[in-house]
């Protein structure tokens, strides 16, 4: 067990390290405009009540954020819930009814960008060194653009800024799980390469090593949004060889549609498809919910999410499947090689979600003070570990966090819907995090500590290039929900039909927009 933190903590210091700010924490310089109480709304993400979830806006976590910022800030929090599956369309629509919140988050720059066009966006520059000094200590020098502290990471050519990043802890991405148990009985190994994957998936299928009958097994399971639930196995067979510009230029809205090698990764998956060694059903998935339920019953044998989503207690992959099929082993592998046989994989950018506030904002004092509320150690370490004895126990003076129950449960990992600048644990002593996460999953630190390292290795962030983009912004949903349609026809096609298909989808999705968003990437781009 020592051997095993110890490996996880050196995979994970060197990464906190890197973002030390310094500083203790302070004091927001102005706190309660003259002993007037102010006013605010804060998006948070509804995730649904599925799975023990609550009600992100009116829980213990709610209640205690209310309390301590009125009583520390004398501001008035109301939280708004906005649906995370579909959060830019119910953000758009907020914004076009003058109904959004004081503070708002997304994952897309780009409507950012078509925002601040419309003057719809408060320039935060005035308060990085007045309001915002503990979110600027927080999150340090930014290692991706030496020379710039990280707030800044979406500053402006005239030092205008926008809108600030959250800051991810750990950079690890895509995870690949397998029945290891299902493997053993086969007399097969972990696959390492992706032909050795394909054999272990019809082998599950035609030889159905955990008698769930033939009818039953699903050897690889998907959901409706497959550039991530496929993503570790379709960027694969991208060509190692691009440049960065190419890389940057034809990644649009998130998906790598249009880079060379990708379209075969889907016939990849369609040939699987054709073979039944694909869920059927994937297209109809909405959310990770159905797929997670058909892991847990025991009759999937692979899937592809999260580094750690299989070990997280919520939603309890492994929990449950190990209370259905006790001799259960769902480990990671690390199977899908490019073509010079590497296992390679991307990993996240260390700039996380993005938040602003609205220039139509009544209180953007109180808001931006709310923003450096939570970035002070004292606020947010309560938010992801909670009160001792409820969601987590002391052990060696170390947190180790619990199945939270009823209103304490936290809906995302040390949740993360309320701490929007952070993403991941932070102690702010690396060690005792690396201690800490180790023990924050039910499942044996040995798992933990192979999921991480196998989402690490040969893993690369993709290219971070100073500039603001804006033309995604009104294209940005059609193109994802076009993009899930586009590739749920593509692994669904018959073989024969494929080409036509794909070819087909590609040319409507350029047509609708993504030209446009490539245009300006390839016109804005300049060389790291």
């Amino acid at each position: 067990m020592k051997k095993i933190l110890m490996i996880l903590f050196v995979m994970m210091a060197a990464a906190a390290l890197a973002f030390a700010g310094g500083g203790k924490d302070s004091k927001a310089e102005a706190t309660g405009g003259n002993g007037q109480t102010r006013e605010i709304t804060v998006m948070v993400f509804d995730r649904g009540t599925d799975g023990g979830r609550s009600d992100p806006t009116n829980n213990n976590w709610t209640a205690w954020i209310k309390e301590k910022v009125l009583k520390d800030e004398n501001i008035k929090v109301t939280f708004i819930p906005i649906p995370r599956a579909t959060r830019d369309t119910a953000l758009n629509n907020l914004i076009a009814a003058g109904t959004q919140p004081d503070v708002c988050m997304t994952y897309s720059s780009e409507l950012i960008g078509q925002y601040r066009d419309l003057g719809g966006v408060l320039n935060l520059e005035p308060y990085v060194d007045t309001l915002l000094v503990d979110l600027k200590n927080f999150l340090g020098p930014d290692q991706a653009l030496p020379g710039r502290d990280f707030i800044r990471r979406m500053a402006e050519s005239d030092g205008s800024l926008y809108s600030l990043p959250a800051r991810r802890m750990n950079t690890a991405l895509f995870g690949t799980f397998i029945r290891k148990d299902w493997l053993d009985k086969l007399g097969l190994p972990l696959p390492k390469t992706t032909q050795q994957f394909y054999e272990a998936m019809v082998a599950f299928k035609q030889r159905d090593p955990g008698g769930v009958g033939t009818a039953k097994v699903v050897p690889f399971t998907l959901g409706r949004n497959v550039y991530w639930r496929a993503g570790v196995m379709l960027n694969s067979f991208i060509d190692p060889n691009l440049s960065d510009k190419e890389l940057w230029v034809n990644d649009v809205v998130g998906r790598n549609y249009l880079l060379p090698g990708y379209k075969e990764g889907v016939r990849f998956l369609n040939k699987m498809y054709n073979e039944g060694l694909v869920d059927r059903d994937f297209p109809l998935y909405i959310g990770d919910e159905p797929s997670d339920n058909l892991v847990k019953t025991g009759v999937v044998g692979a899937y592809i999410n999260n580094w750690d989503q299989v070990y997280r207690d919520n939603p309890g992959v492994w929990r449950d499947l190990k209370k259905n099929v006790p001799t259960a082993e769902l480990v990671p592998c690390d199977p899908f090689t490019n073509s010079k046989g590497i296992t390679s994989k991307g990993a996240y950018d260390a700039a996380g979600i993005f938040y602003f506030v609205p220039a139509a904002s009544k209180e953007p004092e109180a808001a931006v003070r709310y923003i450096n509320w939570l970035a002070r150690f004292e606020n947010y370490n309560f938010l992801q570990i909670g009160p001792e004895g409820i969601v987590h126990d002391m052990e060696d003076g170390i947190p180790k966090l619990k199945s939270a129950a009823g209103l304490w449960i936290q809906n995302g990992p040390q949740n993360i819907d309320y701490t929007m600048h952070i993403n991941g644990l932070d102690l702010k002593d690396p060690e005792l995090t690396a201690k800490a996460l180790a023990n924050s999953y039910t499942a044996e630190p040995e798992l933990i500590v192979a999921a991480y390292d196998m989402a690490m290795k040969n893993a690369k962030p993709g290219v971070v290039i100073p500039v603001t983009l804006t033309a995604a912004g009104p294209y940005s949903q059609t193109l994802v929900d076009k993009g899930d349609v586009l590739m749920a026809g593509a692994i669904t096609a018959p073989i024969a039909n494929f080409d036509r298909v794909w070819d087909a989808g590609i040319a409507d999705w350029l047509a609708s927009g993504a030209q446009i968003i490539r245009d300006e990437r390839a016109a804005k781009y300049i060389a790291p």
